[in-house]
């Protein structure tokens, strides 16, 4: 009897506990006391800030379509021509001493070139005008399509310096677009010589302040035509001095000259000039330098244009 009672009010109990509803359960009186009878410190949250949503890109305005002129009949429309830029210098036909006698075997021997007449630019490509040729085209240097250094990088802030970080090919993309054409290695030489045989494009005597090169002290590029002093005898700029210069024949010997040489052929292309790191020799008149014109795009090493005469 005794152990009846007892299991009835066991199950008496059970059946109280099991009726509270979650609404009837005791409120949060907050952490639980640590030991000394602090309360625990309640944990700080962290709300992280909605971020602001970025407004749509503007819809572009169309351009409106331009109605075409009506053709005369059996005229037929042509493409507008490409864009001209840089100012150019003509050179007039005619022969002049290409090479030296008693330099370095590849610049030898010297023998003479007649020439038609052309033109070339007085100035060396600048980056403004590189920039222009990128944004209509939306060309990509071999530099940047192989993941090396933009010419964009050094052309901040320096618009009118030389474009660098450009290969043979770049340079030869650049001068289609401006109707125009990298100049022969002749053709340079003679820009820069003139017809009487000198040495460096303002005579026979090396002047450091004439051309920007390592004696000048300047360790980088200048401003196209910082140096007019120092022009040839047709009046091109920075042919002595500043940046190489690409050209369009590949380094092969001169006739007559039968001096072994590992980079003569159809590997590499010739450069001129010399440029503000360089020793008087390199930025002689006659003086062959050569490159490979599918990889190597240099801080030092820009170009100009040339064209056949109008």
């Amino acid at each position: 009897m005794k152990k009846l009672f007892v299991l009835i009010l066991i199950l008496a109990l059970s059946l109280t506990a099991c009726g509270r509803s979650e609404s009837e359960a005791p409120a949060d009186t907050g952490p639980a006391p640590q030991e000394g009878g602090q309360p625990a410190a309640t944990p700080t949250k962290i709300v992280l800030a909605t971020p602001t949503p970025k407004p749509p890109p503007p819809t572009p305005t169309p351009k409106p379509t331009e109605t075409p002129a009506p053709e005369a009949a059996g005229e037929t429309q042509t493409e507008a021509p490409a864009p001209v830029v840089g100012e150019m210098v003509l050179i007039p036909a005619g022969e002049f001493t290409m090479g030296i006698d008693g330099g370095d075997p590849e610049d030898g021997p010297a023998h003479g070139v007649n020439l038609p007449a052309y033109e070339i630019d007085k100035f060396e490509v600048a980056n403004d005008d590189f920039a222009r040729f990128v944004a209509e085209t939306g060309y990509a240097t071999d530099a940047e399509k192989s993941g090396g250094q933009s010419w964009q990088k050094y052309a901040e802030g320096k618009g009118n310096h030389p474009v660098v970080k450009a290969t043979w090919n770049d340079a030869v993309a650049f001068c289609q677009w401006a109707g125009k054409r990298l100049p022969t290695e002749a053709e340079w030489e003679k820009a820069a010589r003139g017809d009487d045989g000198r040495t460096y494009p303002w005579g026979d005597n090396f002047d450091g302040s004439l051309a920007n090169v390592k004696a000048t002290g300047l360790r980088g590029t200048t401003a196209v035509g910082s140096f007019p002093a120092g022009a040839s005898p047709y009046g091109l700029e920075d042919v002595g001095g500043n940046v190489w210069e690409w050209t369009a024949d590949w380094f092969q010997a001169y006739p007559g000259n039968a001096t072994p040489n590992q980079y003569f052929g159809e590997r590499f292309r010739v450069t001129r000039g010399g440029a503000w790191f360089e020793e008087p020799p390199q930025v002689a008149t006659h003086n062959r330098n050569a490159a490979d014109p599918d990889i190597t795009a240099n801080d030092d090493l820009g170009f100009r244009c040339a064209r056949d005469a109008s």
